[in-house]
């Protein structure tokens, strides 16, 4: 298999969910999900075992995976920052050698509320005035832009609202409780729900380019927002899993586990605002659990129709398909129900697949580590364009084809925390993940984590103080240096020798 020509350019529709962990899907081992679309996409293409975002949050992980950069290098280190007017998604690169993009759902590359500019009782405004009516952006290469926030957005510049009024539906926010369990919301019907408008636009914008399709390749951004918190589960997907409550695993920690973690996770689980396990029922747990999935097994099935709009309209045979996620999310995993300053497994680990008939390996399963970097560069190669100096992230394109071994990949993996929640403590982190262990620093203290993953892959130990894993740990806080060092911008490029 080779590099496509320039004329053999593939179309890219790019599947990216919100929040959702590698876990969920029945073709990373979940027994009791119902995943059959995504888990036939994956025998179709390549499942990427242990790949990994940048960060635990939206925007600097967006940011990241967008531009093949860093957080701390694109300057999104933070949610809810303003975007930098220099940033450059792939998709703006692609736009320029003739790539039509569109996108429906989220971006998420700029502030989508401005409530902190209302000073420090910020929270004494009405809240009405919290919620930007849409995002600023840059040049982002999209043409088509049916951009939607999130579920509760009212907004004229929203066009989720558009929909919705269209259809003569109420507009704003859906907080009605589930009479299931007061963590839960009751969500919209499948015919009004967010997730079905992002499927519909890209639909639509699949069977418009079934003529033109020759003259021009696409790209298209799904970006559905579940199962991003608030837990929003269709009762058709959730029926099943109350049928089975008593089977879905509950969290393996306790709070003694705390005792030997950095101080500020005690502190964060002890405060009711970050959302902690603190007095919840094994009932609430596997509850939230079962809603999670739900939501995932929703999406799954409107990934069913996304494929199927490709057959139908003759476009699988020279459509890339990515499926991922932007991060993953906690569901009780050492005490926290959702993201923040944590870097464990279930905040970074997240699934990603790549299929295109006839280029990338079907039924390949790649186990070495890989970031969330490497989906832009291999993006481009894919499109048969020159690597753009900018990016950090390494192709994955010899792999996907075959030509690079499937057991390894990367030496180690990369992520950051750069106080980039202001609903948390303030936090930076930095964290190296290698194939056996994990080092998590806690910068500004003398604290951090060391997890052997192999002899405690749910991350309840840790062996920082261990005097016996003392030269593990220097070893790794010398690579986990080394890998801050190369996070340094390559731009500008050289173009002397003084």
């Amino acid at each position: 298999m080779e590099i496509p020509s320039r004329g053999n350019r593939p179309n890219i529709l790019w599947i990216c969910t919100d929040s959702q962990r590698w876990d969920t899907l029945g073709c990373y081992g979940n027994p009791l999900v119902r995943t059959p679309n995504i888990d036939r996409l994956a025998r179709q293409g390549t499942l990427f075992e242990n790949a990994f975002s940048q960060s635990p949050l939206c925007m600097p992980s967006r940011g990241s995976f967008l531009t093949g950069r860093y957080p701390c290098t694109t300057r999104l280190r933070q949610n809810g920052q303003v975007v930098p007017a220099d940033l450059k998604p792939i998709t703006r690169t692609l736009a320029n050698h003739d790539y039509l993009c569109g996108l429906s759902g989220k971006l998420h590359l700029s502030a989508c509320d401005q409530r902190l500019s209302f000073g420090p009782q910020w929270w004494k405004a009405p809240d009405k005035y919290w919620l930007l009516p849409f995002e600023q952006r840059i040049n982002d290469g999209y043409t088509v832009f049916h951009w939607c926030h999130s579920p509760g957005q009212h907004s004229p510049a929203c066009g989720y609202s558009q929909w919705l009024h269209s259809k003569g539906a109420r507009v704003g926010d859906e907080t009605e409780p589930s009479p299931h369990s007061k963590h839960l919301l009751r969500p919209r019907p499948d015919e009004l729900h967010l997730t079905t408008y992002c499927v519909e636009r890209a639909i639509e914008f699949i069977e418009l380019h079934h003529e033109t399709q020759a003259w021009y390749p696409w790209l298209f951004s799904v970006n559905i927002f579940d199962p991003h918190p608030g837990y929003r589960p269709l009762e058709e997907y959730l029926r099943p899993y109350l049928d089975r409550l008593d089977e879905i695993p509950l969290p393996s920690w306790g709070e003694e586990e705390l005792d030997g973690k950095p101080a500020y996770q005690k502190e964060s689980y002890e405060a009711a605002k970050t959302r902690s396990t603190r007095g919840m029922t094994a009932r609430d747990l596997r509850l939230i659990k079962a809603a999670y999935w739900a939501m995932c097994d929703h999406i799954d099935t409107k990934v069913g129709l996304l494929l199927e709009a490709l057959h139908r309209t003759g476009q699988s045979d020279n459509t890339l398909v990515v499926f991922g996620s932007d991060h993953g999310e906690l569901l009780g995993d050492h005490g926290k129900i959702i993201k923040g300053p944590y870097l464990y497994e279930g905040a970074i680990h997240v699934p990603l697949i790549l299929a295109w008939p006839g280029h990338i390996q079907a039924n390949q399963r790649a186990r070495g580590l890989v970031e969330l970097t490497d989906l832009a560069p291999t993006l481009l190669q894919a499109a048969g364009l020159e690597p753009d100096p900018a990016m950090q992230g390494r192709s994955l394109w010899s792999l996907l084809t075959g030509q690079a071994p499937l057991d390894h990949f990367r030496d180690d993996v990369y992520g950051e925390y750069h106080n980039a929640d202001c609903d948390h403590p303030a936090q930076w982190l930095t964290m190296l993940r290698t194939e056996r262990h994990k080092l998590v620093a806690v910068h500004g203290t003398r604290e951090g984590e060391l997890y052997d993953l192999q002899a405690d892959p749910g991350e309840n130990r840790n062996l920082w103080a261990d005097p016996g894993c003392r030269d593990l740990k220097i070893e790794l806080l010398q690579r986990l240096s080394a890998r801050m060092a190369y996070t340094a911008d390559p731009l500008p490029l050289r173009i002397g020798v003084f």
